[in-house]
């Protein structure tokens, strides 16, 4: 039952996943802002979702099918679980190909996170 306000965490649409806040050094994080990264940093803290997170961005053709990721060293279900969190979240996107299941990195989810985390001064160059 601890787990029930994790649970109760919103799920990104996949229209919001688009770079939503400037470089931390250029600005203070809206409250808005900050609860849509956290629920990404926060599917991306646990070792496994990371591990399938990364088999998936770095797979060939950028997408994989759940059948070429599902080694990670947890059991099949637990793969679909954290796959699910990572969807829910808005990191990744998923498609329905017969019995398979593709997954793709969300469209700008990479980008928006790197240009939140980085630290370079705001420059007018830019």
């Amino acid at each position: 039952m601890s787990n029930s306000k994790a649970e109760g965490l919103s799920v990104l649409d996949a229209q919001a996943v688009v770079p939503c806040c400037p470089p931390l050094t250029a600005a203070e994080l809206s409250r808005d802002d900050a609860e849509r990264m956290a629920v990404m940093f926060k599917a991306l803290s646990d070792p496994v979702r990371l591990r399938l997170f990364s088999k998936v961005a770095s797979h060939p053709g950028g997408e994989a099918c759940v059948c070429d990721i599902q080694d990670v060293g947890v059991s099949q279900p637990t793969v679909s679980h954290h796959l699910k969190k990572l969807r829910e979240a808005g990191l990744l996107t998923s498609e329905r190909r017969g019995t398979w299941v593709y997954y793709q990195v969300a469209p700008s989810v990479v980008a928006a996170m790197s240009a939140m985390l980085d630290l370079r001064p705001a420059a007018a160059e830019r």
